[in-house]
């Protein structure tokens, strides 16, 4: 029973697929046809289709990466054609009724058009063009000498195909120009499977990196995703970052930095066994790819808990769901002892696009008072 209804959820879905796209190719067509009316319409049906299924191809052909590239941005086209396409619609039949239909057509087409070329630009540009976020915090615990530190964070920088080296150019100039004491790469450092990673020799790169204190991560979600995780181990070690997995370490006898592993991993420990041994004077930092425990990091005593995963939604109006799903998807707030920051990200999921929010690299500096 459970497999069959595993497999008419999987039919439902593919002919929901479907009928979006027949949806899109209608407008794309009828427009088209107002504008070349000798347009040429199977050879634009077979382009559409494989534009339509090039990010699942991506995945099964992985050697060919411009099917990933055109699939990733056909899902941002794909969310917003779902949005914007009805209301054009809507727009063009009144106006049809007391005007020319096919001068209307035409104009309504170019407006979507245009519509859909900024939020492509726009989006690109935010996603491509971090911003650094600063946090200034203060931690009343003494024990921590000399009493500033500096904390570089990134978290879900998807490396791999479309958050290529260019990309992570900019993370390594912009990271080392704040100079930290310490930098913090909480979760998805890749995207998925590490192989383009290696492949674009992207470590080397990140061997760039410098903080006295050194460089630490754990894992996202997305590195369970790609099921390489040993991979992933070996090439941040040869690069000198150093993932915990529900590991616990005092930093240069200073500050106690815990390191979990993601949800997704069921046999993760619970943050009580993490800091059950923990100086009570010492501060607690706490890096946690997903933001979903945030009352027991209070409980707990963590000072500061850093997050990702969330990208604030990454494509508006995402970010109303990511609202309601997280205390905090983005930004800072205050529980009692605990300060806890959840990054937009530096990379991006599917689409190199953001609308809404933005890439960004987290500058914190904390006073031990």
């Amino acid at each position: 029973m459970g497999k069959t209804k595993i497999v008419l959820q999987f039919l439902l879905m593919f002919l929901l697929y479907n009928l979006i796209i027949l949806y899109i190719g209608w407008n794309i067509f009828t427009w088209l046809e107002v504008l070349l009316p000798n347009v040429y319409v199977p050879v634009l049906t077979a382009l559409l289709l494989i534009v339509a299924y090039s990010y699942f191809a991506g995945h099964l052909i992985r050697s060919i990466p411009v099917f990933r590239i055109v699939g990733s941005y056909w899902l941002g086209f794909l969310q917003y054609a779902v949005l914007i396409l009805p209301l054009a619609d809507l727009i063009a039949y009144i106006i049809s009724r007391y005007t020319d239909a096919d001068k209307t057509i035409a104009i309504v087409g170019i407006a979507t058009f245009i519509v859909f070329a900024y939020l492509l630009i726009a989006g690109s540009y935010n996603a491509y063009s971090p911003v650094v976020k600063q946090y200034e915090l203060m931690i009343p615990k003494t024990a921590a000498k000399p009493s500033k530190l500096r904390i570089a964070m990134a978290s879900d920088m998807h490396f791999g195909t479309l958050s290529g080296n260019a990309h992570l150019n900019r993370l390594v100039e912009q990271i080392n120009g704040l100079t930290p004491d310490i930098i913090l790469f909480p979760g998805d450092i890749i995207d998925d499977d590490p192989i383009p990673f290696l492949r674009k020799r992207m470590g080397d790169k990140m061997m760039e990196l410098t903080a006295p204190l050194g460089i630490y991560g754990v894992l996202g979600n997305h590195e369970y995703y790609g099921n390489k995780i040993p991979e992933f181990l070996e090439e941040m070690n040869r690069v000198g970052v150093k993932i915990l997995m529900d590991e616990t370490e005092v930093i240069d006898d200073r500050f106690i930095l815990v390191g979990r592993k993601d949800k997704t991993d069921k046999k993760r420990l619970p943050i009580k066994e993490l800091v059950k041994q923990k100086p009570a004077d010492f501060p607690v930092i706490m890096m946690d790819h997903q933001p979903a425990e945030l009352v027991q990091a209070m409980e707990e005593g963590i000072d500061l808990s850093l997050s990702g995963h969330t990208h604030r939604g990454q494509m508006a109006p995402n970010h109303l769901i990511t609202r309601r799903v997280f205390e905090l998807d983005w930004g800072y707030k205050q529980k009692e002892q605990l300060h806890a920051i959840v990054s937009s990200g530096y990379g991006f999921w599917g689409p190199p696009i953001r609308l809404g929010s933005r890439s960004e690299i987290v500058c914190i500096d904390i006073k031990f008072v």
